[in-house]
């Protein structure tokens, strides 16, 4: 086995250690079992290796989940590619239908991004990725939410992980959904204040946070988008990184976990 081969089987087996490590699969149905019900479908945009995907799928939701990656990718069939009601697509989305560039971080696999900005951000400004490299670059086929939903039909819950991405996956929507997640990450604040401005022009919402890989929400009550953005614009509390949850108000879910 050659170097570069190595490097990144050991990329791929940190990953499995941090998201497919005992007892995680049960937590994760705890938290999304408020937001996803049976025969609902989950537009699962940045799957990695399934985690989520599988999370989504044992509480009955039909589950269309995108990696672009593909030495990634082919680890996801294995998981999750023999599971009824879970769709895998080789793909990224974006503002727009085509192609994309994504930077691959072959040692950290979760980190490939296809946002410059976001990738040069986080390595000065965020302790986290001291170290992280991102080297080669691959092309990958991009599609927009609006042709999955059109295809697929209406999602009940986005879960959106796309490293820095996130705001021009959002482009491609062009009306509100009930739920999502969008992750954030310390040294690019501004990529998720853009997110919570992008759902504001598709409808009002209410939000809450998530720390890390955490599974309490942050906030006791949900909160607006104008304090959801001056909660990101003060710095996010010193987090490295989260997720912001946001549900669209006709059909919000307010409970604290």
């Amino acid at each position: 086995m050659d170097s570069a081969t190595l490097h990144l089987q050991l990329g791929l087996l940190r990953s499995l250690l941090v998201y497919w490590r005992p007892g995680r699969q049960r937590g994760l149905r705890r938290l999304y079992g408020r937001f996803v019900g049976r025969g609902d479908l989950v537009l699962d945009v940045g799957a990695h290796l399934g985690d989520r995907t599988l999370a989504f799928a044992a509480l009955g939701a039909r589950v269309v989940a995108l990696e672009p990656q593909p030495h990634v990718y082919r680890w996801l069939q294995r998981i999750a590619g023999r599971r009824p009601g879970v769709t895998l697509l080789c793909a990224a989305a974006g503002a727009e239908p085509g192609t994309a560039e994504l930077a691959v971080s072959i040692g950290n696999p979760t980190v490939s991004s296809m946002s410059g900005v976001w990738r040069k951000s986080v390595a000065s400004a965020n302790p986290g990725f001291q170290g992280v490299a991102w080297q080669e670059t691959v092309t990958v086929p991009v599609v927009t939410l609006d042709a999955l939903i059109h295809e697929h039909g209406e999602p009940a819950f986005c879960k959106i992980d796309v490293e820095g991405f996130e705001a021009l996956v959002l482009a491609g929507l062009s009306h509100p959904v009930p739920g999502l997640s969008l992750e954030f990450v310390a040294g690019c604040l501004g990529a998720a204040r853009q997110c919570v401005g992008r759902l504001e022009e598709l409808g009002r919402y209410r939000y809450n946070v998530i720390a890390g890989e955490g599974r309490a929400f942050l906030f006791n009550d949900w909160c607006d988008a104008a304090a959801m953005d001056a909660w990101l614009a003060a710095g996010a509390e010193g987090l490295s990184s989260g997720d912001v949850y946001a549900w669209h108000l006709p059909d919000r879910r307010e409970e604290n976990g």
